[in-house]
C-alpha cells in the first residue's frame, strides 16, 4: 500500500515533466481566449493580427506570454505550464496565422531568440 501511495505521489511530477507540444498546450489553456478572440486576444488563424506580433520576434513574444500582457494573465492563467510549454504554444499559434516561427529547443533557459 505504501508503495502505491508513493507512486501516486510521484505521478504528477512525471506528468509535469512530460514534453507537451504547442498544440497540446494551446488546446488545454490558450484556446479559451485565442480560439474566440475573448478579451481582445489575437485569434488563432488571424494572419493580420499575428503578422504584427511575429514581427516583434520570439524573444519579445515569449516573455510577454510568460509575464502576461494587457488582459492576458501570466502563462495564460495556467501556472502549471513550463516556460517551454508557453514558448511552444506561442510558436504554434503564430504558425497557424501563416507566420512561420520554429519550435523552441529543449532548453527553456537558453536564448529563445536564437532558436526562431
Amino acid at each position: 500500500m505504501k508503495a502505491l501511495l508513493g507512486a501516486l505521489t510521484l505521478l504528477p511530477l512525471a506528468t509535469a515533466a512530460a514534453e507537451r507540444s504547442g498544440e497540446e498546450v494551446y488546446n488545454c489553456t490558450c484556446i479559451v481566449c485565442h480560439g474566440s478572440g475573448l478579451l481582445h486576444a489575437p485569434k488563432i488563424g488571424d494572419a493580420h493580427r499575428w503578422k504584427k506580433l511575429v514581427a516583434e520576434g520570439l524573444d519579445e513574444l515569449v516573455p510577454m506570454a510568460l509575464k502576461g500582457v494587457r488582459l492576458m494573465p501570466p502563462k495564460g492563467g495556467n501556472p502549471n505550464l513550463t516556460d517551454m510549454d508557453v514558448a511552444r504554444a506561442v510558436v504554434f499559434m503564430a504558425n497557424q496565422g501563416g507566420r512561420p516561427l520554429h519550435r523552441p529547443g529543449p532548453d527553456p533557459g537558453g536564448d529563445l531568440a536564437n532558436q526562431s
